[in-house]
């Protein structure tokens, strides 16, 4: 098994979204104590470490990803001692402590755009991305927002435009200039010295832009749209040459390995969303001198198929070398794995194996608050929706609420997440209820009590914690690879739809047990009842 300091490498992180996790002050809105409060149930999971989304001081237009203090925690979720307590409780319970950091953009409210703004010659003037406009007063260029409309805001102090990629309101940094590279890497090692373990680095392909402003192209009609974002938003219509995924972002990844390496044990995971995300994937991880781990939106997109999945791992493999990935199939900014994969599936037994499946690939798994429960995607009125990006592209694409309801602790109107007097910033969905945690805790065949399983097993097999995988062909139906460290070589092979498959399969070994599914082995003839996964122990 691998040694403590590269605890990330096959680790599994269980992503927390403060303000839908635990209220503890009876405000309808989740907190630091909340977490802290929870944490013994998340080392009841099994997980190697948790990952805690944005809880610094922020206006909260976009919840949190609107920096105004990168080192203060925003009142609303408690105080800088309430996250040193957090982080204590944690460590003492033998977790690792990742947090949030965006740093490609800011709040407008931050100091370093406050002053940006007020002239063209103030000391943090080019801090921000500024441009004319084009003779006719209209942006530098056709670069879009992920929010909608144009990236460009105009500012009539200085006459010029910004650049957001996302709210008008977050200003992207220019990490063009040596002082905001300089800067944000100060933000950072202000957490490394409090003690944190690493960072999920929000947009981290997005540091660097263009700097003759040139437009993207469009996308070729009848080519493919994969970036993370609804085919409803213009934003897919665009290639993504000179916004994003800018070749300079590699020497400044590097600056960041050299800092985390002065924090043994720590660690880094990059959202990426790119046209060709598999690509910068493998691209920002490899060589150990960039970041150790990259996320994309494989799968956290609609495609699921045993075909697609084999594909998006035959892509990686192919591309990969030393690269690492980190796999999820849920999180903060997409609909639930269970609504998004399983809508159509049983909703008991299409979670477990989907959770095994992703669980049992090469690389790091994050799962989301309430993938263990098997939750749904919730429905939120139009009236209560709070997501900026939700409020825009309404009624296409609903936003992000849905996924980032409150926790259901038990099955009380209130969902246990706050007092019953309280309304919380959210809704509760009622169909969550049955799936609270006090719900499952006790049934063995709960979505839980699975989840606690799996992880188990995972830990029991250094094959599948941080062993190579080779996939191996078990008809169209199934997903099949294996999984080999050292002198262990686990078969792997998924059923993930609701008729039995069986299967000659090219090597065979004795079933393992402990993981809460059942298949039937006659000789080679391997047969998956629906939903059910195998684990074979093949000749060592």
């Amino acid at each position: 098994m691998q040694d403590n300091l590269s605890w990330w490498r096959g680790g599994v992180i269980y992503q927390i979204y403060p303000r839908s996790f635990m209220d503890a002050n009876g405000d309808g809105i989740g907190d630091l104590a909340g977490i802290t409060e929870k944490l013994d149930y998340v080392a009841s999971l099994g997980v190697d470490g948790i990952w805690l989304s944005p809880f610094f001081t922020s206006p909260m237009a976009d919840f949190g990803y609107d920096v105004s203090d990168y080192r203060d925690v925003d009142p609303m979720f408690g105080s800088l001692d309430d996250f040193k307590a957090l982080l204590a409780r944690a460590h003492a319970l033998g977790l690792k402590v990742m947090i949030d950091q965006v740093i490609s953009h800011a709040s407008d409210q931050h100091p370093w755009f406050r002053e940006s703004r007020q002239d063209r010659t103030n000391p943090r003037a080019d801090w921000f991305v500024w441009a004319d406009p084009r003779p006719d007063g209209t942006p530098p260029n056709n670069w879009l927002s992920i929010f909608g409309g144009s990236a460009w805001t105009f500012d009539s102090r200085r006459r010029q435009y910004y650049l957001h990629n996302f709210l008008a309101s977050q200003p992207d940094l220019n990490f063009h200039h040596p002082e905001v590279r300089k800067a944000q890497l100060d933000n950072l090692r202000f957490w490394l010295e409090l003690g944190v373990d690493g960072f999920r680095l929000d947009t981290v392909n997005f540091y660097f832009h263009d700097t003759e402003l040139r437009d993207n192209p469009p996308v070729p009609a009848g080519a493919a749209k994969t970036l993370g974002a609804p085919d409803s938003n213009p934003y897919t219509w665009q290639r993504h040459v000179y916004d994003l995924s800018r070749p300079e972002n590699l020497d400044f990844l590097r600056e960041l390995r050299a800092l985390m390496d002065e924090f043994p044990g720590t660690t880094t995971v990059g959202e990426i969303g790119d046209d060709n995300p598999l690509e910068r994937m493998a691209e920002y991880t490899a060589g150990g001198d960039k970041l150790h781990m990259a996320y994309g939106f494989d799968l956290l997109n609609d495609p699921h198929s045993p075909a697609y999945i084999r594909e998006v791992i035959e892509r990686f493999q192919r591309l990969a070398g030393d690269a690492w990935p980190c796999w999820a199939l849920s999180n903060h900014d997409v609909v639930r794995s269970a609504t998004r994969w399983g809508a159509d599936e049983d909703p008991l037994a299409y979670p477990k194996v989907a959770l095994a499946m992703v669980l049992s690939l090469r690389g790091s798994v994050c799962l989301y608050q309430g993938e263990e429960l098997g939750l749904p995607e919730a429905e939120v009125p139009f009236e209560r929706i709070q997501d900026p990006y939700g409020k825009v592209l309404w009624p296409e694409f609903k936003g992000r609420d849905g996924c980032r309801t409150p926790m259901p602790w038990t099955d009380a109107p209130r969902a246990g997440f706050t007092a019953e007097a309280v309304e919380p910033w959210l809704p509760v969905d009622a169909r969550h209820l049955p799936l609270a945690v006090a719900r499952q805790q006790d049934d063995a065949a709960s979505v839980l009590n699975a989840t606690r399983r799996l992880l188990a097993f995972r830990r029991e097999h250094p094959a599948l914690v941080d062993g190579d995988l080779e996939l191996v062909d078990v008809g169209q139906d199934l997903l099949g690879f294996l999984r080999k460290r050292g002198e262990e070589t686990l078969l792997c092979v998924f059923n993930l739809d609701d008729e039995t498959r069986s299967t000659t399969l090219p090597m065979a070994g004795p079933l393992l047990g402990g993981h809460g599914f059942t298949a039937d082995l006659d000789g080679a003839t391997l047969t998956l009842p629906p939903y059910q996964a195998a684990f074979l122990q093949l000749d060592r």
